[in-house]
């Protein structure tokens, strides 16, 4: 199916009602069509894998085509140009984590990119980069400990940022490296008492609603 043609079919699907109450959960109505995700995945199923059709998807600027990107597109072929390119083009929390969630963690890119995110000043960058650590702590194989332990300094840098989008990716960063094994919990454990300690309601947040989960 060409880009042309899964954008007539979702079309068909559309529905201001769907648009209204995904609106209420924070998500952009702009070009927004009000497709349920398992709409979605049953036409990637469809389309099958393209880098090509991925990037005319995303090009339409349609919500749910570029939510049909991410699935389609193939991550070995994914550079840290269009990583980057996309990143910019997040206007909306869901497009953001679909991303990283079915793409971008799986790139040759995903741990750099994450790093880079982590600090950026745009709110969908910033928590791209930590929905992609997220993604990373919890489908990396073994091995990957030191390199996610690594990235607990920018957890604790970024619990500051009131900024609602962020501070949920933040505490979604920290709680799955701590779910990841025991030791990595004592970690993730520590960091968040660091955390709960600072000067800032949305660092208290984090660290409460992080430690309630990791110390059950």
């Amino acid at each position: 199916m060409t880009a042309l043609e899964l954008i007539a079919v979702l079309q068909t699907h559309a529905s201001p009602v769907n648009v209204a109450g995904m609106a209420r959960f924070g998500i952009n109505p702009a070009g927004t069509l009000g497709v349920p995700v398992v709409a979605l995945r049953k036409l990637a199923r469809q389309a099958g894998r393209s880098h090509s059709l991925a990037l005319e998807l995303w090009e339409s600027g349609i919500h749910e085509a570029r939510i049909l990107a991410t699935i389609v597109d193939e991550p070995a072929l994914v550079t840290r140009r269009q990583m980057e390119a996309w990143a910019r083009g997040f206007d909306s929390w869901d497009v953001c984590d679909h991303a990283c969630q079915n793409l971008f963690w799986r790139t040759p890119h995903a741990w750099a990119m994450a790093e880079k995110w982590s600090g950026a000043r745009s709110e969908f960058v910033r928590r791209a980069g930590f929905a992609l650590i997220a993604q990373l702590a919890a489908r990396s194989p073994e091995g990957a400990d030191a390199r996610l332990e690594g990235f607990l300094p920018a957890i604790m840098a970024a619990a500051t940022d009131d900024r609602n989008f962020v501070r949920k990716a933040v505490n979604w960063a920290l709680r799955q490296i701590g779910k990841r094994n025991p030791r990595l919990r004592v970690r993730a454990i520590a960091t968040a008492q660091q955390i709960r300690a600072l000067d800032s309601r949305s660092a208290r947040w984090i660290a409460a609603d992080a430690l309630r989960e990791l110390q059950k």
